[in-house]
């Protein structure tokens, strides 16, 4: 499985961007699929996920209410739509999916800069 992330930029606080993610090769393979994020000098830390049948999203707390993940089944797409955004969700993203056979995220795709200035 290939990942493909796309849809950063650079946003005034309080705007919105929505990132998508394209899945390719055996996606039907996939567990669950989420977002991820590391801003400069800090770990990488899990923002959002969701079941590959689009069931039981999770967020983390500091998103929660502000950002909503949602998969397009039949186009294998995964999106993270991001409003009220504040100058600390500033990162690169990352999608990241998680096999089946595997308790894990071990799919990673190339990030994409989310700069929100205030």
């Amino acid at each position: 499985v290939q990942l493909q992330a796309s849809g950063g930029g650079l946003v005034q606080a309080g705007g919105s961007l929505r990132l998508s993610c394209a899945a390719s090769g055996r996606p039907y393979t996939l567990y669950a699929i989420g977002w991820f994020r590391q801003a400069p000098g800090k770990e990488r830390e899990f923002v959002a996920s969701i079941s590959w049948s689009a069931r039981n999203p999770n967020y983390a707390d500091s998103v929660k209410g502000r950002f909503t993940i949602s998969r397009d089944i039949a186009n294998d797409m995964l999106y993270l739509q991001m409003n009220s955004l504040k100058p600390e969700d500033s990162a690169v993203y990352y999608c990241a999916a998680r096999p089946s056979s595997i308790n894990r995220y071990t799919i990673w795709g190339q990030g994409t800069l989310v700069t929100v200035s205030s």
